[in-house]
């Protein structure tokens, strides 16, 4: 099976093409692979001639986006509904990646795929769910996976953050300990993604996230005691670092689609950081 990624270059897209052994692996990204350029784009799906498409390419910048508003949706609206209907004019099934930030974070549980999302409260949220529907629109052969607090081998993320951080200069680290979520390995993704591409007839939304759940500082503890570093973490709160996009509170997904679909379960976080570390660090 031939597979093209956009945001080939990305964390996640690096993965994808070391991972994938078993495709053919095509990843794509600029400035070859413009996906607001929809004859362009076109173009290139006909050449490529994939059977499935894995679209990483979006503006991922939460805070970027709350100021090149337009910027944003161009990437992340208007982009994937060029690619959704490229895909659909060439009968080439579409997985696209997308976030929790579609959700507003207020609910006191996990979200699952059927809780009605609308955004949340920022332009990358939105933008991002304008995106969902614009594939469900263009687009009906299509699967949308919804990931978050992703790390990956090269970065950027949390993780690499915090092991720069912990140079020993610095005695102690405030860490945000009032928002939680599910800390999540593009490793774990690919996995996933590799099940979703082996059964075709697959459609809808899924999440794939991490199981298990921990906060910002949780989550940084746990990368400390398997760095074997004494970094003493200090819980603070999202108010004390002011951000220009908020951050929900709750951004903990439940995966009810892959249990109804009888697909592996995704790993705890705790197993798949570790995993991580080992190879990263």
């Amino acid at each position: 099976m031939k597979v093209m990624l956009t945001g080939g270059r990305g964390m996640l897209g690096r993965t994808l093409c070391a991972e994938l052994t078993d495709f053919e692996v095509i990843p794509t990204d600029l400035p070859e692979a413009d996906i607001t350029d929809a004859a362009g784009f076109d173009a290139l799906l006909k050449q490529l001639r994939p059977d499935a498409v894995i679209h990483c390419a979006a503006m991922t910048a939460v805070d970027k986006c709350e100021t090149e508003v337009d910027l944003a949706y161009r990437l992340n609206a208007f982009g994937s509904a060029n690619v959704a209907a490229a895909c659909r004019r060439n009968d080439v099934r579409l997985i696209a990646i997308s976030t929790d930030y579609v959700f507003d974070g207020d609910a006191d549980r996990p979200y699952t795929e059927f809780d009605r999302p609308g955004g949340g409260n920022t332009v990358y949220g939105k933008s991002k769910f304008a995106g969902e529907e614009a594939i469900r629109r263009h687009c009906p052969n299509h699967v949308i996976c919804r990931i978050s607090w992703l790390y990956g081998a090269g970065g950027p993320s949390f993780v690499h953050a915090m092991m720069k951080l912990a140079d020993g200069t610095r005695p102690v680290l405030n860490v945000v300990a009032d928002q939680i979520g599910n800390p999540t390995s593009t490793l774990a993704v690919a996995r996933q993604l590799r099940e979703i591409l082996k059964r075709p007839l697959l459609v809808g939304t899924f999440h794939m996230t991490c199981e298990g759940e921990a906060t910002w500082a949780d989550f940084a503890a746990e990368i400390f005691r398997l760095a074997g570093k004494k970094q003493v973490i200090q819980p603070c709160t999202t108010a004390e670092f002011p951000r220009p996009a908020p951050r929900p509170a709750n951004s903990r997904l439940e995966k009810m689609m892959l249990r109804l679909a009888g697909l592996p379960p995704m790993p705890d976080w705790k197993d798949a950081l570790a995993e991580f570390m080992r190879a990263e660090f």
